[in-house]
């Protein structure tokens, strides 16, 4: 008996790595050689390449393809129908795969519904992003982006608040912890 479960419509082909507690739902594909951790959900109509990584505690939302060179660390949520590409200048009739542009999102990032990742980009830990956003460039730890393309409209706590900074320092409303930003960038303040 197996200690993940997988969907009696989707397929784990030979050869792939599943951590123990995931669960893959309806219509997926996970391809020989993706690696996905522990305790992870794929929703329905999930594909996942041969060269993807998923880290530990990871939501894949429904209709998400997670393509080759895209790296996920943990805690990493990806809401329904979002985009990743993994190739900047896509031609039906040019074979790129020796082009492929890494994309690696941090710990505890969220990606809205809709939302689409151009290859070659990082998402910060813990950073968020809106739904239907175009993400073009990298996106700070802890930022908040939206919008086609994606500009950052503030910053985040790790439970997911938005953050007022008034000065350098700000404790999170919600969950009361502390944040420090200076020269443009925001961490955690212990």
């Amino acid at each position: 008996m197996s200690s993940f479960f997988v969907h009696e419509s989707s397929y784990a082909d030979e050869g792939c790595e599943i951590g123990p507690g995931t669960r893959i739902w309806h219509f997926s594909h996970v391809m020989k050689g993706a690696v996905i951790g522990k305790n992870c959900s794929l929703g329905q109509n999930v594909n996942v390449g041969s060269k993807a990584v998923i880290g530990n505690n990871c939501k894949i939302q429904n209709n998400v393809s997670i393509y080759d060179d895209v790296v996920l660390e943990d805690d990493v949520f990806c809401g329904p129908s979002m985009v990743f590409t993994n190739v900047i200048n896509p031609r039906a009739f040019v074979e790129r795969k020796d082009e492929y542009r890494r994309t690696l999102v941090r710990r505890g990032a969220t990606i809205g519904a809709n939302a689409t990742i151009v290859c070659g980009n990082t998402i910060g830990a813990f950073a968020m992003v809106g739904a239907g956003a175009v993400v073009t460039r990298d996106v700070p730890d802890y930022a908040l982006v939206f919008g086609a393309p994606a500009r950052q409209r503030g910053w985040v706590c790790e439970c997911g608040e938005k953050l007022e900074f008034r000065a350098g320092v700000v404790e999170c409303a919600s969950c009361g912890k502390s944040y420090l930003l200076e020269d443009g960038v925001c961490s955690r303040s212990i």
